[in-house]
């Protein structure tokens, strides 16, 4: 049996004024995001996964020091195009951003990712550290990524299946995922997931 705990990264700056922070923002944690990460506990692991951001990356070192990683290119959040790194208030009025919305998120972000090749790519970066960690006999393990990663993976792999944005997630809070070998090997699903913080 594998356990996976998932979890989205600490705060950011860009966070705080709840600005699109996807694939081409690389902002660190700031000191609010660090101080929350101190305070809550986190299930142990003997290996970590990491997204290439640098939020990421500062997020495992906090949780998970001296701990091995490995980055994963493919847990990268999404290219939000020309809505990187600004939030609702500075869109407003913006035709693209409106026909986004109106779409329910379905439509390709202008300049940026689609919803299905963000998702395709984020599942395939998810199985491909599984199928490492299986390999290696690994029992506990770590992915430290973003919100849409996780809400990709989940909707895609988790049972009972959810809609993408079921799985919706705060900074710093985390999935904890069972997978079954037999299962992963029969289906591609994970057995169980359990929210925790």
């Amino acid at each position: 049996m594998l356990k996976v705990i998932l979890i989205r990264h600490g705060k950011t700056y860009g966070n705080t004024l709840k600005r699109y922070i996807g694939g081409r923002t690389d902002e660190p944690l700031c000191q609010e995001g660090i101080r929350l990460l101190q305070e809550k506990s986190y299930p142990q692991a003997s290996f970590v996964y990491v997204s290439p951001m640098k939020r990421c990356q500062e997020t495992a070192a906090c949780l998970y020091p001296g701990i091995e990683t490995e980055v994963c290119e493919k847990l990268r959040e999404c290219d939000f195009g020309i809505f990187e790194n600004k939030n609702y208030q500075e869109l407003n009025g913006n035709q693209a951003y409106q026909a986004w919305i109106d779409s329910n998120g379905t439509l390709p972000f202008p300049g940026g990712e689609s919803q299905e090749s963000f998702q395709k790519r984020c599942g395939e970066g998810f199985a491909a550290c599984v199928e490492e960690a299986l390999q290696h006999h690994r029992t506990q393990v770590a992915m430290v990524v973003h919100g849409g990663t996780i809400m990709s993976i989940l909707s895609r792999y988790a049972l009972p299946r959810g809609r993408y944005f079921q799985w919706q997630i705060d900074n710093g809070e985390y999935y904890q995922l069972t997978i079954e070998p037999s299962v992963w090997k029969q289906e591609e699903r994970i057995s169980q997931v359990e929210k925790g913080l």
